[in-house]
């Protein structure tokens, strides 16, 4: 590849926050929104964990902070499953962009947990 065809499909990688595009790298996550603020939203996920020590697998759970684009601050609400991608540092917290929601909180299953959890 030359180095024009790299440059172009990083371009096409790239999203929109505020006013300045932003490169997309790295991994992808899926999770339920846990929190929503301004411009980031928290999610949540499970995964398994290998633990040596006891030759055996735990679950974990892991926070991410992500930003959240200004076309979608009024589309994502709390318990909405969405994907988020890793980017460039944007702040101390926030190493990833919000790609898109792939299910409404009706929809999706862990939301329930999530508010039987709240109401305790």
């Amino acid at each position: 590849m030359k180095k024009t065809e790299v440059k172009m499909e990083k371009m096409k990688e790239t999203k929109l926050v505020g006013t300045e595009f932003i490169p997309t790298r790295g991994k992808t996550f899926e999770g339920t929104v846990t929190k929503k603020f301004q411009k980031r939203v928290v999610i949540e996920f499970e995964r398994t964990v290998y633990v040596k020590k006891y030759e055996r697998y735990a679950k974990s759970k892991t926070k991410i902070h992500a930003r959240v684009m200004p076309e979608m601050e009024n589309v994502i609400s709390v318990g909405d499953y969405i994907r988020v991608q890793e980017c460039r540092p944007l702040s101390k917290i926030i190493h990833f962009i919000v790609l898109k929601k792939l299910k409404d909180a009706k929809e999706n299953t862990d939301a329930e947990k999530l508010t039987r959890e709240s109401e305790k």
